[in-house]
């Protein structure tokens, strides 16, 4: 009897793990999604749910229009510089955009993933992006700036390596920020197989 009940409660728990590991994610991605519809909509005064996402897109649209036409690039130049200017709000200005166009931009950053030993000794590496290969304006030679996202997070950290010490990754580099960010769980079995 006690046997037949062990493997009946092992059996609903498995059951319940598998439930929780498919249910999860998709909840979560709802609920994140959810709670940024939700928020879109308010900041735009707008009464059906989803609405301030099309109104947000189509402003993006329209801002990226008129930053593209020969008359507004003086203007938007005009206007950066005089944000740039202003103390704390130029340092926060030209971070977040440097930073979303190292992700989107013609200038992405992002885009050269490199291994490199921080401890050689017990050979434990790092897997990070190339930033900066030339590093003359700190006056040094033969080394590189690489960048280390954190796992689950929106923050990182910068590396200043010996350029012997760095080893090009032959991997697609969303690939190589998905397996930072979700710590090593998100490599799809076609980049195990294929590199």
């Amino acid at each position: 009897m006690s046997f037949s009940f062990k493997r009946i409660s092992a059996k609903l728990f498995s059951f319940f793990v598998r439930g929780l590991l498919l249910l999860a994610p998709v909840y979560v991605t709802g609920y994140i999604i959810f709670n940024l519809l939700d928020s879109l909509d308010s900041q735009f005064f707008v009464q059906y749910r989803g609405t301030g996402l099309i109104v947000l897109i189509a402003i993006i649209m329209i801002v990226g229009f008129l930053g593209s036409t020969f008359i507004s690039i003086p203007v938007v130049q005009i206007f950066e510089e005089a944000i740039i200017r202003i103390p704390l709000v130029g340092i926060i200005y030209s971070s977040l955009k440097d930073l979303v166009g190292a992700f989107v931009g013609d200038k992405k950053k992002f885009n050269q993933p490199v291994l490199f030993f921080i401890n050689k000794e017990n050979g434990i590496r790092k897997i990070g992006f190339l930033t900066q290969e030339d590093l003359h304006f700190l006056s040094l030679k033969d080394a590189m700036m690489v960048y280390c996202p954190h796992s689950y997070a929106l923050s990182g950290e910068l590396f200043i390596v010996p350029s012997a010490s760095i080893t090009p990754l032959a991997l697609p580099a969303s690939d190589v920020m998905k397996m930072i960010i979700s710590g090593g769980v998100s490599l799809s079995q076609d980049t195990k197989n294929n590199y």
